[in-house]
């Protein structure tokens, strides 16, 4: 079919003429992309909403007119058949995101191998190589995420109650869909069950759970059962359900609570529920694991799970550098101070001393006594300011770009919650 070929309407498909390029587009492959200008077509009701979105339309073929560059249509056309996007070296960065910024289309959807160069070409040449080769990491991350997000609403099409099913997935996995009141809640009162104030104790004069926050504890587990259970039923794709380390948090912050039920019901006395009790104190203490359930509601915890998840390679880098840093340090220390100070006078103890050092961290419990070593201690903590601060600084930044990049995903899931 050539550019100037007449465009035969079928049905589920509309007719798009862009300068002159005309295309049959499938409705089915448009609505892949919600949030897209051609799919937001599909929902027009009125010739007025069509315009808006437009600039001509010929009712009686159904045929929607588009003043712009023909050329650089193919590239749209692309992206609808495959969901990534392309760009040639030898077009115009900034006349191509242009064109994809009209369409809806985001850059999120860049393909791995364009998505470097484009970046490049795009940013200020005093930028650093660190935030190109960053960019395009978290580029490339976000774009498996966004196109995997598509890919589970679109299974909800052929289940039983699709719509309904997808509108409360979209809700319970939306970071703003609610604040985060219970788990608050839930930790507030492990927290304050640990303080004195509120310790009650029982005939034996051993202590016992405070019925109010033993309400509270129970409601708040029955809440947090009621919530896997509800995104379980909804989930599109059951088998890896738990494959999602959210689902798995979940998981194990009620499991606790349920584990400990059972041993108390099986173990009812005797010198097994003794034993058991330690086992029991255990499950109690992993109920710290609630505080992880934020990162379902906060973009920035998710964003910081997605850094150090991303950057195993500075964190590498960081321990190498303090690792270093420690066996050079300590060394000097115990060859300073070895026979007038008793907390240096074995190498393994000097590691102690120069990691809290080189951490800045400097408990006190242990010093050196000398002027010699009190010089190898400055230097120490100068050395550990530079080790620590030049990884950290790659990390930080690069959370910032995640953080950026988790804010589009929250507004892709808002979008397509309400468009849906």
């Amino acid at each position: 079919m050539t550019g100037q070929s007449a465009c035969v309407p079928e049905e589920g498909a509309i007719c798009i003429n862009v300068g002159g390029f005309r295309r049959r587009l499938l409705s089915k492959r448009l609505s892949r992309f919600p949030e897209t200008r051609l799919a937001r077509l599909l929902r027009c009701r009125s010739k007025e909403s069509i315009l808006e979105l437009c600039d001509d339309y010929n009712d009686s073929e159904n045929e929607f007119y588009f003043d712009r560059n023909p050329a650089l249509f193919p590239y749209v056309l692309h992206f609808y058949n495959t969901g990534r996007l392309h760009v040639m070296d030898e077009l115009c960065i900034f006349s191509f995101s242009q064109e994809i910024e009209y369409w809806g289309i985001d850059e999120l959807f860049l393909d791995s191998c364009c998505s470097g160069s484009y970046h490049c070409r795009k940013m200020e040449p005093e930028e650093t190589d660190w935030d190109d080769m960053s960019e395009e990491r978290s580029t490339t991350s976000s774009f498996d995420k966004i196109l995997e997000f598509y890919n589970d609403a679109g299974k909800f099409d052929k289940q039983l109650l699709g719509s309904v099913r997808r509108r409360i997935w979209l809700m319970l996995d939306n970071p703003s869909y609610s604040i985060p009141t219970m788990v608050l809640g839930s930790i507030a009162t492990m927290c304050m069950n640990s303080m004195s104030e509120f310790t009650l104790l029982d005939a034996d004069g051993g202590p016992r759970e405070d019925p109010r926050f033993e309400g509270v504890e129970h409601f708040g587990i029955g809440w947090f059962t009621l919530e896997l259970l509800a995104r379980f039923t909804v989930a599109p794709d059951l088998l890896h359900f738990f494959e999602h380390p959210l689902n798995l948090i979940d998981l194990v912050s009620i499991l606790p609570f349920y584990l400990t039920l059972l041993m108390h019901l099986v173990v009812e006395s005797g010198p097994a529920l003794a034993n058991l009790g330690r086992v029991a104190q255990v499950l109690r203490l992993m109920r710290v694991f609630r505080i992880l359930k934020l990162a379902r509601h906060s973009t920035g915890l998710r964003s910081l799970g997605a850094t150090l998840k991303n950057s195993y390679k500075e964190i590498g880098l960081l321990l190498l550098y303090l690792a270093v840093g420690v066996s050079f340090f300590s060394v000097m220390a115990y060859t300073v101070e070895k026979e007038d100070n008793e907390g240096l006078n074995t190498i393994p103890a000097s590691w102690w001393w120069a990691t809290v050092s080189m951490t800045t961290v400097g408990y006190g419990d242990v010093v050196p006594g000398s002027v010699v070593g009190k010089l190898t201690a400055s230097a120490c903590i100068l050395a550990g300011i530079l080790v620590v601060v030049l990884p950290i600084t790659l990390i930080f930044n690069k959370f910032s770009l995640y953080y950026k990049r988790q804010t589009q995903l929250e507004t892709t899931f808002c979008i397509s919650s309400n468009t849906r």
